[in-house]
């Protein structure tokens, strides 16, 4: 996925996030304090049961690394791929730019992969709503789509489906319209609703993150945050560590998934960040350029962040 401005609103996001070294210090306390007070058979704690349990454990939150990419990897991929990341972005619909979804009917191969999924659904670009009416009545009928495709692709109810929310900014009554009528529709179906939207902060003088507005508007609703900010720092660039910083340091504290790297990598925001390969990709072990499996990475609280295996 490629997150863009919407070109109707010109406006600009950039990344502006930090973090204390006091706040680092306290979080490093409440995490030995967390490891005291475990009580288990063998009254202690070890780097092996950490792994047994899966993830890792970093400033108190579990975290687990994983991928999305627009174009389905392939079978013959996944046993690779799964020796790095434990869930994988999966489209119930064209991804941004397509003109058709590689990932449907791979289900099955994908959850016996041992992945967890991100369940995505191409939203709409704002030029596409007119008015807020219009974005009402997309909104239903783009939630019952999504719906239908997730039980098409024997995704179980109370998954969690990402609206994918390309552009940035504050949203508009009509993007904001839409949103909400989405999400009132997945849930009334027997889903859950989660956004993919930025976590970056726009240079105005509102200081505006995508995430935190769509949050302050939505009411009652429950929403899952998956926040993109891909900047240096507080991104850690296209790095495929087992031990990948959480989503709260991603700029938008109750996120619970954040896609901290991109291809290509955008040389505006992410121009600090490192590790790339020379041709601006990201690229997971085991593969290169020739293959062309370049990927979006991402950092969840869970292995299976949309609830979405059987």
């Amino acid at each position: 996925m490629t997150w863009a401005l919407a070109p109707e609103v010109d406006r600009v996001v950039y990344a502006a996030s930090t973090c204390s070294f006091e706040r680092k210090a306290g979080e490093i306390e409440r995490m030995r304090r967390s490891f005291a007070s475990l009580r288990m058979t063998s009254r202690s704690v070890t780097a092996s049961t950490l792994l047994m349990l899966g993830g890792s454990l970093i400033h108190g939150q579990t975290t687990y690394l994983g991928f999305d990419r627009n174009d389905y990897p392939g079978d013959a991929n996944l046993t690779t791929l799964r020796q790095t990341f434990s869930y994988t972005g999966y489209w119930l619909n064209n991804p941004p730019g397509a003109s058709s979804n590689s990932w449907a009917g791979h289900r099955a191969a994908v959850e016996s992969a041992g992945f967890g999924f991100l369940v995505l659904f191409n939203g709409r670009l704002y030029a596409q709503l007119k008015s807020e009416a219009t974005a009402k009545r997309l909104g239903h009928s783009d939630a019952q789509a999504a719906v239908g495709s997730a039980r098409r692709e024997g995704f179980p109810e109370k998954t969690i489906i990402f609206l994918d929310q390309e552009q940035g900014g504050r949203m508009l009554p009509e993007q904001k319209a839409y949103i909400y009528a989405w999400v009132d529709g997945i849930t009334a179906a027997g889903f859950r609703a989660g956004i993919y939207c930025s976590g970056q902060v726009s240079p105005d003088e509102e200081h505006v993150i995508t995430a935190v507005d769509i949050r302050q508007s939505a009411g009652s609703r429950e929403i899952t945050y998956w926040a993109i900010n891909d900047a240096c720092p507080p991104s850690p660039g296209c790095t495929l560590s087992p031990h990948p910083p959480g989503p709260m340091h991603s700029g938008v504290s109750f996120a619970e998934v954040w896609q901290f790297a991109q291809s290509p990598q955008r040389k505006d925001l992410a121009a600090q960040c490192t590790n790339y390969s020379r041709d601006r990709n990201c690229y997971p072990p085991g593969t290169g350029a020739m293959q062309r499996l370049h990927i979006d990475v991402d950092s969840a609280t869970s292995p299976d962040p949309s609830h979405g295996r059987n």
